[in-house]
């Protein structure tokens, strides 16, 4: 079973690589300066949202804030 799991998972990291690879050789034009500005941004954006949720989990869980009511 364990072998099986293997050779599935490195026939899916075999195919992602095929299709990344594809992506990339595609012929055409370059991506324009306002594309990777956009691109730079938006990887930005969620990294900050990324880490800004991640604040607010630490924050509640070190507060008590997620721990169930205690009705007394």
């Amino acid at each position: 079973m364990r072998a099986l799991l293997i050779t599935l998972l490195l026939a899916m990291l075999a195919a992602a690589g095929y299709f990344a690879y594809s992506a990339m050789a595609v012929e055409g034009e370059p991506i324009p300066t306002e594309g990777y500005v956009a691109l730079a941004l938006g990887a930005g954006f969620s990294v900050i949202v990324g880490v800004g949720l991640m604040v607010l989990l630490f924050f509640s869980s070190r507060r008590g804030y997620d721990e169930p009511p205690n009705f007394k």
